[in-house]
C-alpha cells in the first residue's frame, strides 16, 4: 500500500510541475499577419456552370405544370377517425383464452 501511495504522490507532483511551467506570466501582444493582396481590386472571373461540366447540361424552363404531374393528393385523416379505428382494432383483437394469476408469494 505504501509503494502505491508513494507512486501516486510522485505522479501528481510531476503533473503539477508540468502544468506550472507550461505558461509564462509575461503579456504578449497579438500580432496580426499582414497580407498585401488581401483587399486588392481584381477583374471578375469567367462564368462557370454550377451543375455539370458543359453549359448545355442544365436546362431551365418557365411555365405552369398541371397538378396531376406532381402525384396523388393525400387527404389528411382527422385525429378522431384515427382514434375510432384504433378503438375498433383493440376491441376486435384476439383475446387470451386462459388467464393465469399468481396467488400469494
Amino acid at each position: 500500500m505504501k509503494p502505491l501511495l508513494l507512486l501516486a504522490v510522485i505522479l501528481c507532483s510531476a503533473g503539477a510541475f508540468g502544468q506550472a511551467s507550461a505558461l509564462s506570466n509575461q503579456v504578449t501582444p497579438i500580432q496580426i499577419v499582414d497580407h498585401p493582396l488581401h483587399a486588392s481590386l481584381t477583374p471578375m472571373a469567367c462564368e462557370r456552370p454550377l451543375v455539370g461540366g458543359a453549359p448545355d447540361t442544365y436546362s431551365y424552363a418557365q411555365g405552369e405544370r398541371p397538378l396531376w404531374e406532381f402525384g396523388p393528393v393525400s387527404e389528411p385523416v382527422s385525429l378522431g377517425d384515427v382514434a375510432r379505428a384504433y378503438r375498433k382494432e383493440k376491441v376486435s383483437a384476439k383475446k387470451a383464452e386462459l388467464v393465469l394469476e399468481k396467488q400469494g408469494s
